[in-house]
């Protein structure tokens, strides 16, 4: 069996990766309410959903593209691990499911901002 080669994997990853942020932006650009209501609930203002859909959404175009990478990554990651503690509720099974995802997801940037995009990126 031919091995595929790990740049075409980097951006396979980054592709999937990003794919979620844009996932979440589109999310909160069609619904903010729910998004809202979560940050409003911890005290916080329910207008932060916009800044928070312009950062999912420039990191998707940084992860589809392979533009400042590492630095992507690592915003991400720290986002990721801030987020979780929206879905940090023990007695919700849905939502501690999100929270390992969101742990994980940050893993996977982690890795990503350590071995950078790949030969198949616009900025390297």
């Amino acid at each position: 069996m031919r091995r595929m080669p790990n740049d075409a994997l980097m951006l396979a990853g980054r592709v999937l990766l990003g794919l979620l942020f844009l996932a979440g932006a589109v999310q909160k650009g069609l619904a903010p309410a729910p998004a809202a209501d979560l940050l409003i609930e911890r005290g916080l203002p329910g207008a932060l959903i916009w800044p928070a859909l312009a950062f999912n959404a420039l990191g998707a175009l940084c992860l589809f593209l392979g533009l400042w990478t590492r630095p992507m990554a690592l915003a991400l990651a720290a986002y990721c691990m801030m987020t979780s503690i929206f879905h940090l509720i023990p007695s919700d099974p849905w939502q501690m499911s999100i929270f390992v995802k969101n742990w994980a997801i940050a893993g996977g940037l982690l890795i990503l901002a350590a071995q950078g995009p790949g030969r198949f990126a616009l900025h390297r």
